[in-house]
């Protein structure tokens, strides 16, 4: 077993301790997702682009900013739980259909869509 299944039977156990699976259907736990990213956002929603990278780096924000991530990782794994989807399956299959999408000689170095 691998640490992404020890945690998630650990936050399983979670759950069932306080009998919070009757909450979690998919829409429920797509608007916990989506809100818990909102929460992430908010915390540099007025940082200027060039100053992100020093922002986040101070132990303050840092604290802050891992604190949501961790929201956010939870409710997308309870997420995957719920709809029986594998998360490390799903992340490599997306990537694979981005190398494709998006082939280096067309996308390096810009944010734009190339043309196809």
């Amino acid at each position: 077993m691998n640490e992404l299944q020890r945690f998630l039977e650990d936050l399983r156990s979670f759950n069932a301790e306080r009998e919070w699976s009757q909450f979690h259907d998919p829409k429920n736990l797509s608007m916990l997702l989506t809100s818990e990213a909102g929460e992430l956002l908010a915390l540099l929603r007025w940082v200027p682009n060039t100053e992100a990278d020093a922002y986040a780096s101070q132990p303050a924000a840092r604290q802050q900013l891992t604190e949501e991530i961790g929201d956010v990782g939870i409710a997308l794994l309870l997420l995957c739980d719920r709809l029986g989807i594998d998360l490390l399956l799903a992340l490599r299959a997306k990537l694979d259909l981005n190398r494709a999408k998006y082939p280096v000689e067309q996308s390096r170095g810009r944010w734009t869509k190339s043309e196809s």
